[in-house]
């Protein structure tokens, strides 16, 4: 086994490495597992619990480094860089026109989940066990609803304000979300299709092949993305790469310097480079340089990011952390596995007027798991993306990032100086209100209309 005491650029050579093995390791059993199969786990998933098991911090069997950590809070940062370069040109009156009703669906899910987690927090956990951190709650909240990804963020902000155990804690909850979107929504959408609540599916079992070992035969590939340069040039991989890799280190730069002029304000990597890449973004559309950048290239950028983010973010798990919190992780998770089923499943159905079970259930492996989960879910009852719900959760999306953006980085903030209830009361306040606009709006679909929504 190699020395990994010192780190090195070989070091990371064989950590990279590594990872990408284990990566292939993941796909090979998805591919060859059933159980892998009928549970839809990511192939990302299967290597991160690979390298638990064998890295350094389990049998420490794999020459891997501690630097795992690490690797996540840098490729959160690459993720969040990339979103924006890949963004459509969408007026706002659109998305006003369009999606009303989904985007105060989406913006109340994810209010209500941060400001009830944390809140039980602060109000159960704490008073059963009133040496955990007031910030213990919003752990639900941070792997859950924002995945493997805003835990690496997250978790990386509150180590540097001195919790160290937040990352691991995150990480934990981010892969039981990961289970629970599937497991949960494939019960949820055998139910509905014996209930006849689906649209476009009849029988669980016709899904295709494709679906369920996750190889796309040659008749149904898609294109990865236009090459928008030459390679004479330069190769447009390379191209897109770079002004993905130049934003996140824009936010690297800016985050640094914010922390150099007002070290008590910690700004997460990943906020800075996703306003670096918004504001670039702006200035390209003026000058016509996204006319160069490939939103499919980009997006493919960013996906293969969050594998490997996914793969580090799990092998980074200390075990000794989980099992020191067991009880009340335990407590805490099955809190939020019924809150997020509640939350979702009844305001999906009064704020959708059609097709209310395809983007529901869009939601549920969103709100615990992640956006990709989401994806697969709703793939499973609309194969052919009919309904229109992925078109509208993207649009939905446009505002609810930026609060999400905003809750990110200041949540770690904001508990550290025990102010943390305070923003959980803001977001059970700013949903009330958002519910307010959906009455007054006629967003909200009435009880006896409910029977009606299927189609």
């Amino acid at each position: 086994m190699l020395n990994m005491t010192d780190f090195t650029p070989w070091s990371f050579f064989v950590d990279l490495g590594m990872i990408f093995a284990l990566l292939l390791v993941g796909k090979f059993i998805r591919v060859k597992v059933r159980i892998t199969q009928k549970l839809f786990i990511p192939a990302s998933l299967i290597a991160g619990l690979l390298g638990l098991v064998f890295g350094p911090n389990g049998l420490d069997w794999l020459p891997l480094s501690n630097n795992l950590g690490t690797y996540a809070a840098i490729l959160i940062a690459l993720v969040f860089g990339a979103l924006p370069l890949s963004s459509p040109k969408v007026p706002m009156k659109e998305v006003a026109h369009r999606v009303g009703p989904m985007w105060v669906y989406a913006q109340i899910g994810m209010l209500l989940q941060w400001a009830l987690a944390g809140l039980f927090g602060l109000f159960v956990l704490k008073w059963i066990w009133p040496d955990i951190n007031d910030a213990f709650g919003v752990m639900l909240s941070t792997g859950f609803y924002g995945g493997h990804g805003t835990a690496a963020a997250i978790g990386s902000a509150f180590e540097g304000l001195g919790w160290d155990e937040a990352r691991s804690l995150g990480m934990t909850t981010a892969t039981v979300g990961v289970v629970c979107a599937i497991v949960g929504g494939l019960i949820m959408i055998k139910w509905a299709a014996r209930h006849k609540q689906t649209a476009f599916i009849t029988d669980f079992a016709d899904l295709p092949d494709e679906l369920r070992s996750g190889l796309v035969p040659s008749e149904k590939r898609d294109s990865l993305g236009d090459a928008t340069t030459s390679s004479i040039s330069i190769d447009s991989l390379t191209f897109h790469m770079a002004f993905v890799f130049v934003v996140a280190l824009m936010g690297y730069l800016v985050s640094q310097g914010v922390k150099l002029y007002y070290p008590q304000l910690e700004l997460p990597v990943f906020s800075c480079a996703f306003i670096v890449g918004l504001l670039l973004k702006k200035i390209f559309d003026r000058v016509n340089v996204s006319d160069y950048i490939c939103p499919q290239t980009t997006q493919r950028i960013s996906s293969s990011f969050t594998d490997l983010l996914v793969t580090c973010g799990v092998a980074s798990i200390k075990l000794g952390v989980v099992v020191k919190y067991a009880v009340p992780l335990v407590v805490l998770i099955v809190f939020g596995v019924i809150m997020v089923w509640a939350v979702t499943f009844y305001f999906g159905r009064r704020l959708s007027k059609t097709y209310w079970f395809e983007r529901t259930i869009f939601a549920w492996g969103w709100w615990t798991g992640t956006m990709a989960m989401g994806i697969a879910l709703i793939r499973i009852v609309d194969p052919k993306l009919a309904s229109k719900a992925m078109d509208d959760y993207a649009l939905a999306y446009l505002p609810v990032a930026p609060v999400e953006i905003l809750l990110i980085t200041f949540v770690p903030i904001l508990f550290v100086n025990g102010l943390g209830l305070w923003l959980m009361l803001a977001c059970l306040v700013l949903s009330a209100l958002l519910l307010f606009l959906a009455r007054k709006m006629k967003w909200w679909v009435k009880p006896e209309k409910i029977a009606k929504q299927v189609k």
